[in-house]
Order: C-alpha cells, then sequence, then structure tokens
C-alpha cells in the first residue's frame, strides 16, 4: 500500500491523539478537530465495522446505519485486507469487555 499519506503532520495528529487521557478530554478534542458531519462518518464507519464484524448482512447494516451499500462494501475491504487497524481494535475492545475493563459493554453494540 502506498505509504505518501504518512507525512509529518499525520504522525503528529496521532502523538497528539495518543495523548488523550479521558473521554471528555477526546470528546472535547474531536469535537474542536473535526465538523460535525465528519465526526457523524467517522461514528457511522465505526458502526459499520462493528456490525460486519458481527456478521451482519448489508442491507441490514445499510438499513440500521445509514450507510450506503458501496461504503460499507469499501468499509468491509479495510477490514478484511487492510492496515489491520479494524482489526486490532475490534480485539482490544473484545477482550478489554470480557476481562470488564471497558466502562460499556462493547460485545451488545455489535
Amino acid at each position: 500500500m502506498a505509504e505518501d499519506w504518512k507525512t509529518d503532520d499525520v504522525t503528529s495528529l496521532f502523538n497528539a491523539i495518543l495523548h488523550l487521557e479521558t473521554p471528555d478530554e477526546t470528546e472535547r478534542f474531536f469535537r474542536d478537530l473535526c465538523t460535525l458531519n465528519e465526526l457523524r462518518d467517522i461514528a457511522q464507519r465505526w458502526a459499520v465495522v462493528r456490525k460486519l464484524d458481527a456478521g451482519m448482512h448489508y442491507a441490514e447494516i445499510s438499513r440500521t446505519t445509514g450507510a450506503s451499500t458501496a461504503t460499507i462494501t469499501r468499509i468491509a475491504s479495510w477490514l478484511n485486507h487492510g492496515e489491520g487497524g479494524y482489526r486490532a481494535m475490534l480485539d482490544k475492545l473484545d477482550a478489554e469487555s470480557r476481562a470488564g475493563t471497558v466502562p460499556y459493554p462493547v460485545a451488545g453494540d455489535r
């Protein structure tokens, strides 16, 4: 995959995100960083990932999230053949949920 997206500015952004310590701090940072539409789009993508991981069919995912089947197909491609970020986070949250260390039920959200 092309690595041209890995710029100093992207690295700086990721480093800033790694320094967020609380949900409130994270909410405030992302609300300042993103437009409401950008936040909704990112949240929709994450909802699609969780529903794909739970085995939901594309039509049901589209109905419940409002995402187009084209968007769902693209997200499924990244989930299955991307950088591994979606899978790593799903696995991490699943493990934390089973251990009782996540403040919300991840599995029930899928």
